[in-house]
């Protein structure tokens, strides 16, 4: 078993420790690993927690030297905010429509009802205020241009895909050379949004069904790809590929993944590959 330890330095007691509990940690390149017969996987969690420092066991069904595709979503996963939270804050009414945003990400909603809830919520707003949100609000999470330079390096193809919206997901793509994505689409009529989406909305099964249709045209199988996501309309998906990765997730989708990153950026999901 290949235990990862997602971190460039470790100090004389972290790396003392985990010898004597694991097996020597080795470096590899910017991250260190360790060859263990067995792990204690609580064991690893509380060293983790105490250390703040991500720790994971790769599953031994995995190949991480044959991965194709890496699938991602979009709000609180590649970007730090949620768009939909945003937009509503245009026009005062955030706490509430986050609440329902919280709700469905923890799995206690459906989400597709749960969207065309807050959807409906915006009807009225001036569409420049999406280009406001990607303005002013948008931001990469940390470590996200090296993601994807490195798999770019490695010729990896990058999909990205969304419960939230293609106003953000294309002007990603373009900005940042991704190259797929699939999100929602909001309905808009005389430079207001209507309340509505147009076309079956981009849900968990959705999610699922991209992945593989994309599998389908890059002619790979299942097990060449990893998805990583926070909500629980991603696990589907999750479920699907080779490698799943909770980042900074819901307890609901840390529990259901291969592996976590809690404490790191998202430039960490390339010491699972090669």
């Amino acid at each position: 078993m290949t235990i990862i330890i997602h971190e460039n330095a470790l100090t004389y007691e972290q790396s003392k420790e985990l010898s004597r509990t694991f097996g020597t940690p080795e470096k590899n390149q910017n991250h260190f690993r360790i060859h263990a017969e067995q792990v204690d996987q609580d064991k690893l969690k509380s060293l983790s927690d105490k250390w703040q420092i991500d720790m994971n066991v790769l599953p031994e069904t995995f190949d991480p030297t044959n991965v194709k595709l890496v699938i991602s979503d979009m709000d609180s996963t590649l970007i730090g905010i949620e768009c939909v939270d945003e937009i509503a804050d245009m026009m005062n009414i955030k706490p509430q429509v986050a609440e329902i945003t919280e709700a469905a990400m923890r799995g206690e909603l459906n989400f597709e009802a749960s969207l065309t809830q807050r959807v409906q919520l915006l009807a009225g707003l001036e569409t420049d205020a999406l280009q406001k949100v990607y303005d002013e609000r948008l931001f990469l999470n940390s470590g996200a241009e090296t993601w994807l330079s490195g798999l770019k390096e490695q010729k990896i193809a990058f999909a990205l895909v969304s419960g939230g919206f293609t106003f953000f997901t294309e002007r990603l793509q373009k900005e940042l050379d991704i190259d797929f994505t699939r999100a929602n689409v909001l309905e808009e009529e005389n430079g207001r949004l209507t309340g509505k989406v147009k076309g079956s909305i981009v849900g968990a099964q959705a999610k699922a069904d991209f992945l593989q249709e994309l599998c389908d045209q890059l002619d790979i199988s299942l097990n060449q790809t990893i998805a990583i996501g926070d909500g629980a309309n991603d696990l589907l998906m999750m479920t699907e590929a080779g490698l799943s990765i909770a980042y900074h997730a819901k307890p609901k989708v840390q529990a259901q993944s291969n592996v976590a990153l809690n404490y790191g950026g998202l430039d960490k999901v390339l010491d699972f590959i090669g």
